[in-house]
């Protein structure tokens, strides 16, 4: 079974595969750290609801500083793999391994300790606590939680500072606007200290400024000495952040490489934009 989106996706996405095909300059899969150290590896994992396959055999790996893309059609089973890597659901089969530890079998608490960090794709804050409450509650867990309030407290400052809500820490989560929101959910990852970020679809609904914006601060995460593996419909950004991408399609792997390479592959081609695709527009 092959998945579709609907004729204007297809439409936006031809053309930024497209103009992303055309682009010039170097690769983006040399960066300095990337194959020194394998950071997460994934070996043959199968995950069904029913009579679904979400995850078909499914091989993954991620170097220690590395931007990872993970990209497919809606439906491809791109939020179940981070479901599985994260600790929310277990693999039917194969394992998870990170930093050298098997996973697979652990829970959310213990994997976030571990320091793999999440996002959500509909962000989730207590919307009857302040901002600054939200993160000081990420603080309390992962792989080295604060020892007190106070400086738990002192942390979350200095990450809201980081995502740009500084200034609105005394604010109720519930009153902020979607980007502030996505900002708070990133925030709240932010604090657990984590070696590993797992970014599902944080610049969905975003405008231009605000998805550059995201870019810039995604770039900064890793600068910081984080690893991330981000799921984005926004090709844009993800083709544009990604050293190396990987795509699914219908749980199965069909595809791996630079971006440029990637959107190049006529399978790719063909799960976004339909066999029929005429290369126009």
């Amino acid at each position: 079974m092959t998945w579709r989106w609907s004729a204007a996706e297809r439409h936006e996405c031809g053309k930024v595969f497209r103009s992303f095909s055309r682009e010039t300059g170097e690769e983006t899969d040399d960066h300095p750290t990337l194959g020194m150290t394998r950071l997460l590896e994934a070996h043959s994992l199968v995950k069904s609801f029913g009579g679904l396959v979400a995850v078909n055999n499914l091989d993954l790996h991620l170097d220690r500083g590395e931007i990872l893309g993970l990209i497919g059609p809606n439906g491809s089973g791109k939020t179940t793999l981070f479901n599985l890597i994260a600790g929310v659901l277990r693999p039917d089969s194969g394992q998870i391994w990170f930093e050298g530890k098997k996973i697979s079998d652990a829970g959310c608490a213990d994997i976030c300790q571990s320091g793999i960090g999440r996002t959500f794709q509909i962000p989730r804050p207590f919307p009857r606590l302040t901002v600054l409450e939200n993160v000081k509650l990420g603080r309390a867990y992962g792989s080295s939680p604060a020892r007190t309030l106070t400086q738990a407290g002192a942390d979350a400052q200095e990450v809201l500072e980081f995502v740009g809500l500084g200034a609105k820490r005394s604010m109720m989560a519930g009153s902020l606007g979607l980007m502030d929101r996505k900002r708070l959910e990133l925030a709240k990852a932010l604090a657990t200290r984590p070696r590993l970020l797992l970014l599902d679809e944080i610049m969905a609904g975003l405008n231009p400024t605000e998805v550059q914006a995201a870019m810039d601060l995604v770039r900064t995460i890793r600068n910081a000495g984080i690893s991330l593996i981000v799921v984005e419909h926004v090709m844009r950004a993800v083709l544009g952040l990604s050293e190396r991408v990987v795509v699914l399609n219908a749980g199965r792997k069909i595809a791996e490489g630079p971006p440029r390479q990637v959107v190049r592959d006529r399978q790719v081609i063909e799960a976004y934009l339909g066999a029929d695709d005429d290369g126009q527009g």
